[in-house]
């Protein structure tokens, strides 16, 4: 995995390592997210595992959680990278190990949904193909 614009830092990249729920909520309110307190600790049951990005201190840098249907599907959400280490090469590192590790536990399939915004960032960078897809959002009126 290239990692050539990643950060001089040592970074410390690990599949199902320990990561708090307030350690999450910290890292998304940092990009100016929505983080609701308690809610990694209501779905962490539901993953298949999570990749987490750690600075040689300990300090939680980047994140994706890999859902999944118990089956031969994965889903990638919650991709998460500090703003002080965004567009350097952390967020593909923790993709590209996320989709290493989904592989390893025998899914066929890996699914991401995003933005427009993020298009680049997940179909370049990432190597994610476009698909069609649909959505309801469950609480528009």
């Amino acid at each position: 995995m290239p990692t050539d614009n990643l950060p001089t830092e040592k970074l410390d990249i690990g599949w199902r390592r320990p990561v708090t729920d307030a350690e999450l909520v910290e890292l998304t309110t940092s990009h100016g997210g929505n983080a609701e307190p308690g809610w990694w600790d209501r779905i962490r049951n539901h993953s298949l595992g999570w990749v987490t990005a750690r600075s040689e201190s300990g300090h939680l840098l980047g994140f994706v959680n890999v859902a999944w249907d118990g089956g031969d599907h994965a889903f990638l959400i919650d991709t998460k990278t500090r703003p002080s280490h965004q567009r350097g090469g952390l967020g593909t590192a923790v993709v590209r190990r996320a989709v290493e590790e989904t592989r390893a536990a025998g899914c066929e399939w890996v699914f991401v949904d995003f933005e427009p915004h993020l298009e680049q960032f997940y179909l370049e960078s990432c190597g994610f193909r476009p698909t069609a897809a649909g959505l309801i959002h469950l609480t528009d009126e």
